[in-house]
């Protein structure tokens, strides 16, 4: 079997498509998505919310809502999780994929203590006895430097802080030792210091570990600080995707740059933050072009109504670009002078 798992990458996900059936018609969010990850890598998935970034990893999990269905590929070990069955994704889930979710206080069960949630995991998917479990348990909380572990094991949830609880999170993720980690906007709603803190946290278990993780964010700062490759989503689409050097450094695609202008930078004064114009679209009412032409800078008359393909840019052919102009033509000075 270990053979086997050697042939293939860890994740291997191809044309991944999410659709959801509305009153109003199917509306797709996730638009043929595609990406593959080793071990000990972080895959970072970037954009502004309803871009598609968690939809894609629910999708992966199995946990999309009831009108929602995926097609596509998403081969993790050789096996492909969309064509899984229920039953054996249950085992897949929790033990060898785990995923942290946004709001740590609504993923908690309040009416249980956290010594529940934790032995719980581990006497379903390692069949492991109450003791063993709780020593476990101890052991991951002690990992991600939760004070006193072996007594506030048994305190509920409410009782820690915004900071805490999202350690704990982590700390029931990584219970079972999984290949792949899921972190879903991980430092979401929490200060300065504290992201930095998890940040920190997930580097060091990622070299512990060696667990390949995929990281689902809007902060571009988290990316940099712990992503290898990144993909910048936006309404549902790839628009640009490579080494996290080249899309931070080398950017070429307006919305790409966009994100980067806008992000807060101390050597800056608030004179020179750019936003981006607009709101993102209306995923049941998408352009048939690209999807970004709408609030793009660097607009072409035929944008809107023809649909750049994903194709490696002229500049790198190691990064993937869905854009019309030439990759020349967009650069961070290009998008200042056009502000």
């Amino acid at each position: 079997m270990d053979g086997v798992r050697a042939a293939h990458k860890l994740i291997e996900v191809d044309d991944l498509t999410v659709r959801f059936q509305s009153p109003d018609g199917e509306v797709t969010a996730v638009n043929g998505l595609g990406f593959q990850l080793e071990r000990g890598q972080t895959f970072g998935i970037v954009g502004e919310s309803g871009s598609g970034k968690s939809q894609s990893m629910l999708a992966l999990m199995g946990l999309l809502a009831a009108n929602g269905r995926a097609t596509g590929r998403a081969l993790f070990n050789g096996e492909d999780l969309l064509a899984m069955s229920a039953t054996r994704l249950n085992r897949v889930r929790g033990d060898r994929i785990a995923m942290i979710f946004q709001d740590p206080m609504t993923s908690l069960n309040p009416y249980l203590t956290i010594e529940r949630q934790m032995t719980e995991v581990l006497q379903l998917h390692k069949a492991m006895t109450r003791r063993a479990a709780l020593q476990r348990a101890i052991t991951a909380l002690e990992a991600v430097r939760i004070p006193e572990a072996a007594q506030r094991i048994r305190m509920y949830p409410h009782e820690f802080s915004g900071g805490m609880r999202q350690r704990i999170m982590i700390a029931m993720a990584l219970l079972c030792e999984p290949d792949l980690l899921i972190a879903d906007e991980p430092t979401t709603a929490l200060d300065v210091t504290v992201q930095a803190q998890i940040v920190a946290l997930l580097r060091e278990l990622q070299r512990d570990f060696g667990t390949a993780i995929i990281l689902i964010t809007h902060d571009l700062g988290v990316v940099a600080g712990l992503c290898d490759e990144v993909m910048v989503l936006y309404g549902g689409r790839t628009m640009e995707q490579g080494s996290a050097d080249s899309i931070f450094y080398r950017p070429t695609h307006p919305y790409t740059l966009g994100l980067l202008a806008a992000a807060p930078r101390l050597e800056l004064d608030s004179e020179t933050l750019l936003a981006i114009p607009g709101s993102p679209p209306n995923m049941a009412q998408l352009p048939p072009g690209c999807p970004f032409s709408e609030r793009c800078a660097f607009v072409l008359p035929h944008c809107a109504a023809q649909r750049p393909p994903l194709i490696p840019t002229s500049i790198d052919p190691s990064v993937l670009r869905a854009c019309h102009r030439d990759p020349r033509e967009c650069t961070p000075q290009a998008l200042e002078a056009r502000a």
